[in-house]
């Protein structure tokens, strides 16, 4: 899976990637204040798009949920063991 990372002049940075049903997902990282928006499209209509904007508490809430922070945690944990095959 590719991920994009597309420049929007004066508003941030959009990270988006394409679903294997051909919906885009993305993130706009905002210039200021680091505001997100979650955005995505029905694959049909690119002009056509939800977005919906996530306080910090709620946007990790949503990584906890898709299972984020517990992968972050299992490397983080490897790490500091010194298991074989990661960095210490």
């Amino acid at each position: 899976m590719d991920l994009e990372l597309t420049p929007l002049p004066g508003i941030g940075l959009r990270h988006s990637f394409t679903t294997g049903e051909g919906r885009r997902i993305g993130v706009v990282v905002h210039h200021v204040g680091g505001r997100r928006d979650l955005v995505h499209d029905d694959g049909v209509d690119p002009d056509s798009a939800c977005s919906l904007t996530l306080t910090r508490a709620e946007a990790i809430a949503l990584a906890r949920l898709l299972g984020v922070l517990d992968v972050v945690a299992g490397a983080s944990a490897g790490c500091a063991t010194g298991e074989p095959g990661r960095e210490a």
